[in-house]
């Protein structure tokens, strides 16, 4: 016959919980709520995973409501025909009663007992240790009697596994003397965790048949807020049960006939406790995110957790599904857990409790080792030295370009995020640096590679006694035809091609740095390739005679007349000053073997 266990207003079947009459009736007492208000007339509406509904959201889901005890292995601290007697012997089936007679299917007709050894005396106690081999929560634990239910009976949970015991519930009609507890005590808010001790089922009567049954939420003041407790879910939840009975019913308290002892003695004292079923009911504790407990690949019984969840109990959120807290599952949200946005460069992240409060309890994922040059907590923007690729999604492998930033035009190493323009040096431009800005011009100098291109203001560099009064009268001998020919080039003592880099002025004379790109002629030996002066008055330089630009190859020809202290080569209003033109290399070249072959005069 199939049973129905009430909790609230839904009704779920009790699965295998044996025959054992009034057993499910107990649940009444449970009013919470462990399901969902499924309708049991409406199957085939239920969708192909209860973890969530028809259009695939997550909801609450739990495992069916079954009698955990049902084939597991009791321990029994005394069992009759452990050492065989005249009345129980083990290798007799029809005189054994083993442990295992407590959980196996029992029907009316055939009750199978278990029986402790005859114990003489005084009250001996006995134990019966249950282990359910995973977490469940235990709605209630229930004892059918072979024979007479015992005067004083404790029920202990453990939630580790047997490694320590907390008490679930007494039975005495002798409760303080017995267990130090009241008799029938108060249960509030602030004690639900409390062991209760009660003399309800502690009557001698019936003498076979006689149930005692704890129900683990009745009178707790927190059952119908049970999803909002943690106290009691805590309370309800246990991996092993044991029962030590401590004080037996005999005859002689009611004043009848001595029993004769079973042995063949006349013992009054004898006694023993037998039960027929050992029913603990309850579900398989998955917090919420497991519709059934399957067994893992070890044999262990674990949940088979939804909801991004993993765990014996469901009780963790998986890898990289960090983004908010694990918690319970409740009848209003499924709270499952929700992954980390890494925007795919990532394939770990972290819970960070302080970001998840400042985001209005909605995220607190942090990325770790973001990948494919990006950095930040969703790994959301370019790491240093990089910058983002607009034309793509963030989530693209080649979202992030590198800056490139040139080693001697850029000041840093990092571009700007969004452009990808490097922090250039003073007079430097580009996205990456590269090239002197207008006005500017390259330079030897790594600290300064762009120098500003010096602007001479005659006014300002030529006093007004040096001053001339005409320009074009000054620069008169030096003007006419630039044409190069022999006679002028026999006339010059040197005639090079140089690269202007840069100038500075030293008292009333400019001083440029020149590099000499080729000699082809030069009566001073110690003018060589390579960089040098050349030195111009800045009178000439202010009326343009000879014109000179920073950054620009000329043709010089002139005389030498070097003075220790301005050492290089010197140029005047006389001396030849032109812009460079390639074409003129061949024509110099002649001009060289003609002298050479001694067609120059001696000055």
């Amino acid at each position: 016959m199939q049973r129905e266990a009430v909790f609230g207003d839904s009704r779920r079947p009790c699965g295998r919980m044996g025959p054992v009459a009034g057993v499910c009736l107990l649940l009444i007492l449970c009013r919470v709520d462990f399901s969902q208000g499924v309708n049991p007339f409406a199957m085939q509406q239920i969708p192909p995973d209860p973890c969530y509904d028809e259009k695939g959201a997550p909801r609450r889901c739990i495992p069916e409501f079954v009698n955990a005890a049902f084939g597991k292995d009791v321990h029994a601290s005394s069992t009759c025909g452990k050492p065989p007697t005249r009345h129980c012997d083990s290798s007799d089936s029809r005189k054994a009663h083993p442990a295992s007679y407590l959980t196996d299917l029992n029907t009316a007709a055939n009750m199978t007992c278990w029986r402790s050894e005859t114990l003489h005396h005084s009250p001996q106690n006995v134990s019966l240790t249950l282990s359910l081999a995973k977490k469940f929560e235990v709605i209630y634990v229930s004892l059918q009697f072979c024979s007479p239910r015992p005067e004083s009976a404790a029920v202990f949970k453990s939630m580790d596994y047997g490694k320590s015991w907390v008490p679930y519930q007494y039975y005495s009609s002798q409760c303080r003397k017995i267990y130090g507890k009241p008799n029938k005590a108060t249960v509030t808010k602030q004690n639900e965790q409390e062991a209760l001790c009660t003399d309800g089922h502690t009557d001698l009567y019936p003498l076979t048949g006689g149930l005692i049954a704890f129900s683990t939420l009745d009178g707790r003041p927190s059952a119908q807020d049970f999803d909002n407790s943690p106290v009691l879910q805590d309370w309800v939840t246990a991996t092993d049960i044991r029962v030590i009975f401590s004080r037996p019913h005999l005859f002689r308290e009611l004043g009848g006939r001595d029993h004769e002892d079973e042995d063949g003695g006349g013992s009054s004292s004898s006694y023993y406790y037998a039960v027929g079923e050992f029913q603990v009911g309850g579900r398989c504790k998955c917090n919420g995110h497991a519709s059934r407990c399957v067994k893992d690949k070890e044999g262990k019984l674990v949940c088979d957790c939804k909801h991004n969840t993993e765990g014996p109990e469901c009780d963790r959120c998986k890898p990289f599904h960090y983004d908010r807290p694990w918690q319970r599952a409740t009848a209003r949200e499924a709270n499952e857990c929700l992954a980390c946005n890494c925007n795919l460069h990532a394939r770990r992240c972290r819970f960070n409790m302080e970001l998840y409060k400042l985001s209005g309890r909605k995220s607190g994922g942090v990325c770790l080792n973001c990948r494919h040059n990006t950095a930040g907590r969703h790994c959301h923007y370019c790491k240093e030295g990089f910058y983002r690729d607009v034309s793509k999604s963030i989530s693209d492998r080649k979202a992030c370009r590198a800056c490139d930033c040139h080693p001697v035009g850029a000041a840093g190493k990092t571009c700007n995020q969004t452009t990808g323009q490097c922090p250039c040096k003073d007079g430097v431009t580009g996205l990456t640096c590269n090239r002197c800005a207008k006005g500017f011009q390259q330079s030897r100098s790594p600290v300064a590679p762009c120098i500003k291109i010096p602007v001479v203001n005659p006014t300002s560099v030529v006093t007004s006694t040096e001053e001339p009064a005409d320009c074009d009268s000054y620069c008169k001998p030096a003007k006419g035809n630039y044409k190069i020919n022999m006679k002028k080039y026999c006339k010059k003592d040197y005639v090079v091609q140089v690269n202007v880099l840069d100038m500075e002025t030293v008292a009333n004379w400019a001083k440029f740095t020149v590099n000499i790109l080729s000699v082809y002629k030069c009566r001073d030996e110690r003018v060589k390739r390579g960089d040098n002066f050349l030195w111009i008055h800045m009178k000439d330089l202010a009326c343009k005679c000879p014109k000179i630009q920073i950054s620009k190859k000329y043709l010089v020809m002139g005389i030498s007349e070097n003075p220790s202290d301005r050492p290089g080569l010197m140029a005047d209003k006389n001396s030849l000053v032109i812009q460079w033109r390639d074409a003129w290399t061949r024509r110099l070249r002649k001009l060289q073997r003609r002298e050479k072959r001694g067609k120059c005069l001696k000055p």
